[in-house]
């Protein structure tokens, strides 16, 4: 590296003032008079809108860091002058004035701070260890930084009675405050590594806040204290092998620095920054949501820094300082009006000699001086618009699809035409082609292209005037009672029998149906399951007489409280209708009686009634009791549509298409049915879930489109509809195509707006033979960390497609507490890490419609969580359930795919039969098919009844053990 841009390194690198080159001033700077420290008419270049009054309060050698009093009175800063050999620290009034030193003048110290209400400082010093300055680094090998033997000190604010903090050989240094608490962070290597710590004020407790390898330093906290935000370096490959070798000798060779932010526990860490070169020194604005850094990446071989601003999701950069050669190390007064920072900017004379003084002062003007600066925050000004980045484009499209007024984008809404409607629009505005017909060929003769597929789901019931009900010849009014979602619609009578909660649990050895005979009649059970007091009883435990214990911790008995299990078990024993009270315990308050919703997994082969107490009262009296019920359900019908688009190849068209897709649907408002993890209704916005996968999908387009003339493979973009209710737009599309060549490749983004420390997940790489060898320059292209794993079945869009034949990968940034809730919000996104995924997303498309080679498919032995068996227990078929919500469809469980090696694939099963019975169990649907895997045990011999081609066969068979047995 030209030793022109070493002192930039060193700068960024680690705390230390630069020695840029001399940079003349701009002759067009602007004339700015600087009353009080200076009297300079030429610091400010007319494009630094943001800065007013502008004064210099030192005037030669290297001064930076200068960081502002908890009062705003005064700032501290390290200087390296005369008569020093290295830097010293020391503090200079706000308004100008005579610097005092505040460290002993001994070894070097670096990362001066205010403490809590400016009682002293705290500093990080080499001084115990020696007297003299460290000796740098051989540069002959290269710009190095050493990793000095720094302690952190505190002192009075005069910088007497200094008292070390640390105590550990290596590095520590860079310490900050935070102004509520007084805890101080703080960059070590006393694991290994050089990481991110916080310590008390007496430096007890210490945390550490971060642990992926390479450098995090230069941490501040945010003005409340609640996140911070600092820089960090990611080295991968040969880069993280010679950081790891040089870090044993304490030499750090700067690499590419980002700025990250997270709480203030080190939790959801985001990258927020994507620009390459050296980004550091950030400091967040005390009045905004707006990061400020010092960054050369618009040309990363020179010295030339500037100050940028950014938002704290990665949107909105915007340029503030344009003078020649370094600005840097930006810091906010605390009431957020100023900004102290460190600059080669220069106003001087040139005397007849050819030397050059500062104009304030008369002062000798040091050709590579850095001085401190104070300029007047004008935080409303506009400069030059910068162009929109992904990441705003990423927000934008996530602002708006998750906005109130989407009303939470649930299938059969207005909030949801409207996105579709809006994708439309993105996809018209960059050109994409209609691949789909529609119109009425048959009774007008016009068929045109279009951007929808239509199609109909189940969104709903609606309980017919025959549904009813008897107890003990009684009439139950209608508002007393009510059918489940899943209730078969069917009438019959029958004497009651009361079996309790229902709840059959071999891990505690419970059967509430032991002793009791159910074939033939009407099972009543309790809502939920028991609870006691210090949680559950001992195994066999008696309940009392209304079959719990005592009001307290719920009894946990895995899947045997939930209500399908309930039926499930009434259903196999021959019962003809299950009856629900919430009254198992009197002492709690009743829960509402369920609404109506879709019927998800189908519906059972019984009736099921919700009756309320006051219904349930005769039925708790001693002697025998008699039910007549009839129900009718009636499934309300809704069009939806998935919105397609294709980016035909420019070049010579190679075989097969590339598909990305995500859906756009999620859950409206929430509710029964809906997959909501809350109780009480409400806007479901779906931020994550999954506005930010179709912002990546249209950010990803954007990417490809510009370069559609290098693509040999047409790209199809797909905005899939009623994913939530069970891949349905995605699986509609993959049986009613207009693709007619075979699918190359499937990419899905699901769920990408949270990234955190950059990393991604990639699911589906058993999918294709090539993929792993594929992702890795496409990862390293886009700079994530890509986590790969996972077969091509999962719980999203791009099951459908690999179930069809094609190698298909799903993006993923994880989960979080958020899913599925009201607080799936625009505000928790990462709109960096978004665009990144896009990115990388669009990389490897590009990769893909160049490829010559074709793809092999893989087909997975590797199970999907969750699909065909139950959460807990009990045994597997290893079948995958078809996902086409057909009411044409005869009874039954319609078979997609089946698991190599699995049973059902034994037993001679096949993709397209529809399961219709195992043993004696009339199978219907889902629920009934749970039900019996739940009661099942691997290695026991079953009969599998199929239908195939409208015939029935039975086929001898083995339960499998459930994944993760």
């Amino acid at each position: 590296m030209v030793s022109r841009i070493a002192p930039f390194l060193l700068l960024v690198a680690a705390c230390c003032p630069p020695k840029p080159a001399a940079r003349p001033a701009d002759p067009g700077a602007k004339a700015q008079a600087s009353p009080g420290a200076s009297d300079a008419t030429a610091l400010l270049d007319p494009r630094e809108v943001h800065f007013a009054n502008a004064r210099q309060l030192t005037f030669g050698g290297d001064n930076a860091e200068a960081y502002w009093s908890f009062a705003g009175d005064r700032l501290i800063f390290q200087s390296n002058r005369a008569p020093f050999q290295c830097d010293q620290i020391m503090s200079i009034p706000a308004n100008g004035g005579p610097a005092s030193l505040l460290s002993s003048g001994k070894g070097r110290t670096t990362c001066p701070y205010y403490l809590k209400e400016d009682r002293g400082i705290v500093y990080a010093s080499t001084h115990e260890k020696a007297a003299e300055c460290p000796t740098p680094p051989d540069m002959s090998k290269g710009y190095l930084w050493g990793l000095f033997d720094y302690d952190i000190y505190r002192a009075d604010a005069d910088g007497k009675n200094p008292v070390r903090l640390t105590d550990n050989p290596g590095y520590d240094a860079e310490a900050t405050v935070c102004g509520l608490d007084g805890s101080i962070l703080f960059t070590s290597m006393r694991d290994g590594d050089l990481e991110l710590y916080r310590m008390d004020a007496d430096g007890k407790n210490v945390a550490r806040l971060t642990s992926s390898p390479g450098y995090d330093g230069g941490a501040f906290f945010s003005a409340d204290c609640k996140h911070i935000v600092w820089r960090a370096s990611r080295p991968a490959g040969a880069e993280l092998e010679d950081y790891q070798r040089l870090l044993k000798d304490n030499l750090v060779r700067p690499s590419r620095l980002e700025i990250y932010v997270a709480n203030a526990d080190g939790s959801d860490a985001r990258q927020i920054t994507y620009l390459g070169g050296a980004n550091f020194a950030p400091y967040f604005d005390p009045k905004s949501e707006r990061v400020l850094f010092s960054s050369n990446h618009l040309n990363p071989r020179s010295g030339e820094f500037d100050v940028f601003s950014i938002n704290r999701d990665g949107t909105g950069l915007e340029r503030i300082t344009y003078a020649p050669g370094f600005d840097g190390f930006p810091m906010f007064s605390p009431d957020g009006t100023k900004l102290a920072f460190s600059s080669n900017r220069r106003d001087v004379n040139k005397g007849a000699d050819g030397k050059e003084t500062y104009r304030a002062t008369g002062t000798p003007a040091g050709e590579r001086d850095t001085n401190v600066f104070i300029v007047d925050w004008v935080r409303d000004a506009r400069g030059e618009a910068s162009a929109p980045s992904g990441a705003d484009r990423f927000r934008e499209a996530v602002a708006y699809l998750a906005d109130d007024a989407r009303a939470g984008r649930g299938v059969g809404s207005t909030g949801l035409r409207d996105s579709a409607d809006w994708v439309e629009s993105q996809f018209r505005a960059l050109k994409l082609t209609q691949i789909l017909a529609a119109g009425d060929s048959a009774t007008t003769g016009v068929i045109h292209s279009t951007y929808r597929q239509p199609f109909e789901v189940t969104t709903g019931q609606v309980r017919g005037p025959a549904t009813a009900l008897k107890l003990d010849g009684a009439a139950i009014a209608a508002e007393l009672f009510t059918p489940v979602s899943i209730s078969a619609s069917k009438k019959v009578a029958g004497a009651i029998v009361d079996v309790g909660w229902g709840i059959i649990d071999a891990d505690s050895k419970r059967d509430d149906y032991k002793g009791k005979a159910v074939k033939g009649k009407i099972v009543l059970v309790h809502r939920g399951e028991p609870s006691a007091p210090g949680g559950a009883p001992a195994a066999g435990a008696p309940a009392n007489a209304t079959g719990i214990t005592q009001p307290g911790t719920p009894v946990t008995h895995g899947t045997g409280a939930d209500l399908r299990t309930k039926v499930g078990h009434a259903a196999t024993r021959g019962a003809l209708a299950l009856i629900v009270v919430d009254d198992g315990d009197p002492g709690a308050a009743e829960q509402p009686l369920p609404v109506l919703a879709a019927a998800s997994g189908g519906h059972a082969a019984i009736p099921v009634l919700v009756i309320s107490r006051a219904a349930a009262a005769a039925l708790r009296k001693p002697g025998a009791h008699r039910a007549e019920l009839s129900v009718e359900l009636t499934a309300v019908r809704t069009r939806t549509e998935n919105v397609v688009a294709m980016l035909p190849a420019g070049g010579t068209p190679k075989p097969g298409v590339i598909v990305i897709g995500a859906h756009l649907d999620h859950l409206g408002m929430g509710g029964p049915g809906s997959g909501s993890l809350e109780s009480t209704p409400g806007i479901h916005n779906g931020a994550d879930d999954n506005a930010s996968g179709v912002a990546a999908l249209l950010e990803a387009a954007r990417v490809l489109s510009a370069k559609r003339g290098e693509l040999t493979r047409n790209v199809v973009f797909i905005a899939f509809s009623a994913e939530e209710m069970g891949i349905l737009g995605s699986t509609h599309f993959t049986k009613n195509s207009p693709i007619k060549e075979p699918i190359y490749a499937m990419l899905n983004m699901d769920m990408v707006g949270r990234m955190r420390m950059n990393q991604l997940q990639v699911f589906g790489v058993e999918s294709g033979a090539q993929w792993r060898e594929l992702l890795a320059p496409a990862c390293s292209a886009a700079r994530v960390v890509c986590s790969l794993s996972g077969s091509g079945y999962g719980p999203s869009d791009h099951m459908a497609f690999y179930i069809g034949g094609a190698p298909v990968l799903h993006f993923f940034t994880g989960a979080h507490g958020d899913y599925h809730k009201t607080s799936d919000d625009t505000a928790t996104i990462n709109a960096a890490g978004g665009a990144q995924t896009a990115a990388l997303v669009a990389i490897l498309a590009q990769a893909l419609a160049t490829r010559d080679q074709p793809l092999t498919y893989v087909k997975s032995a590797t199970p999907p969580p969750d699909l065909s068996r139950p959460r807990t227990g009990g045994a597997s078929l290893g079948t995958i359930p078809a996902y086409d919500d057909d009411p044409s469809r005869p009874a039954g469980v319609k078979v997609a795919d089946v698991m190599p090696g699995g049973a059902a694939a034994k037993a001679g099963v096949k993709a397209g039969d529809i399961l219709v019975g195992l043993d004696a169990a009339t199978i219907r649907n889902l629920t009934d098919m749970m039900a019996v895997l739940g009661g099942a045990k691997p290695g026991q011999k079953v009969k599998i009844s199929v239908l195939r081609d409208g015939k029935k066969l039975t086929l001898d068979g083995e339960y499998g053990a459930p994944r993760g047995r």
